[in-house]
């Protein structure tokens, strides 16, 4: 069976350094951090005091008063981002086939703060009276429905949770399914919406989260000596996914094409990564040959680099092995270090970096390193501090999640 060729031909973002596609590159390559000291509700007897919310984000802006309450937040994140990405692509309603078009979405935890509140009133009223829209507001996979409904996709629609590998897991579904001829045009990304006291005070317990509240901007810094943990981010990433020649057809413009992806697990632990990074390695292996390129045709990866203790060695020694013979023309670097980590979103918004990294031929750098951990024994360059200029024809990015879930995903110049 010959296989379709699947291209990039719409994004969308809204992120904690930008409300749109454009907004969050510019500030990206800015070297821009979105961290400040959570303003949504009371932090003083958290642990960890700060995230990168999205700014100035008003639902009602977006939404009717009756939709706005209708929807979690991290649904509302997914409706904005892949109305976006849509319009990005051109693709109105009658540029398609319904039945050809659908929806692939990723969220780590879904409506977590409709959960929360829900549960609170619950215990404050002492009787069940709980909202008709509880649990539509709180299900994951409601991301993907209410894309659907609005564009009229009548073809697949699912959720893809698999932690912070969420949205690369859904990329790369979507890239076969569009592969295998089912489908001409799928809306696939993810979105998070955890700045909530439930997930601060969880991760935090966990001590995942950095503590720097004297100094929340610099607090991720992937590779550092004195990295302490991640700092949690918001927001949604979409990106049209479409077969190469449906594209063609209606004279689309083309970002990227979708050369290849893969998913490996860890089978080692339920948070910590297989400190030598051997699933890891075998994700990027796997990406390549499903690529059909070789590992010195890679000139940027958009790193997972979460500036955890036990995260940053695993990956960079996976980098080092798989390329170990291209070292000297490859950059790496974390964009996490600006945006926050936003878990199951993460992977969209960092695949749009790489298709962007692409179109532009631009690095986007790594924030706040200012010294390198001796023990990580870096032999690649990390782009630090300042976006580099180079000529990108092929870009990855490394997703991770809680449980050992591995994706990969690679993009080519058109």
């Amino acid at each position: 069976m010959q296989l379709k060729r699947a291209v990039i031909t719409g994004i969308g973002a809204l992120t904690p350094i930008g409300a749109t596609s454009q907004a969050f590159w510019e500030n990206l390559l800015a070297g821009v951090c979105g961290a400040d000291r959570i303003t949504r509700f009371d932090v003083s007897k958290f642990d960890t005091q700060f995230a990168c919310e999205l700014k100035d984000f008003n639902p009602e802006a977006h939404f009717s008063i009756k939709d706005a309450r209708r929807y979690d937040r991290f649904t509302q994140y997914s409706l904005v981002a892949s109305r976006e990405a849509l319009a990005d692509a051109g693709l109105g309603k009658d540029a398609m086939d319904p039945w050809r078009a659908g929806v692939i979405w990723g969220s780590g935890i879904g409506g977590l703060e409709t959960l929360q509140q829900e549960i609170l009133n619950y215990a404050k009223l002492g009787k069940p009276r709980f909202s008709p829209t509880f649990i539509t507001r709180m299900i994951t996979n409601m991301a993907a429905g209410c894309i659907a409904i609005e564009n009229d996709f009548r073809g697949i629609s699912y959720a893809s949770v698999s932690a912070c590998a969420s949205s690369t897991h859904a990329l790369i579904d979507a890239l076969n399914y569009i592969r295998l001829g089912k489908a001409d045009v799928i809306v696939s990304g993810g979105s998070e919406a955890p700045i909530t006291d439930t997930a601060l005070g969880g991760f935090s317990s966990m001590k995942a989260l950095s503590a720097r509240n004297d100094s929340p901007k610099t607090a991720s810094r992937p590779f550092d000596k004195t990295r302490d943990g991640f700092v949690m981010g918001e927001g949604a990433g979409a990106l049209v996914i479409e077969e190469r020649e449906h594209a063609i057809k209606r004279g689309a413009k083309i970002y990227a094409e979708f050369i290849g992806g893969a998913m490996t697990t860890d089978a080692f632990h339920v948070a910590l990564p297989q400190p030598e990074g051997r699933s890891v390695e075998m994700a990027m292996k796997l990406t390549l040959d499903d690529a059909q390129i070789a590992p010195d045709a890679v000139d940027y990866i958009n790193l997972h680099g979460t500036s955890t203790p036990a995260g940053d060695g695993p990956e960079l020694t996976a980098v080092q092995s798989v390329f170990r013979n291209s070292l000297d023309k490859l950059h790496v670097s974390s964009t996490k270090s600006m945006t926050g980590h936003l878990l199951g979103g993460a992977g969209a918004i960092e695949a749009i970096a790489s298709v962007l990294s692409i179109r532009d031929n631009i690095i986007p750098p790594t924030m706040n390193t200012t010294e390198v951990d001796p023990e990580l024994n870096v032999k690649v360059d990390l782009t630090l501090g300042k976006a580099v200029k180079k000529t990108v024809n092929v870009a990855m990015s490394n997703t991770f999640g809680f449980g050992g879930h591995n994706a990969v995903v690679a993009f080519r110049k058109p």
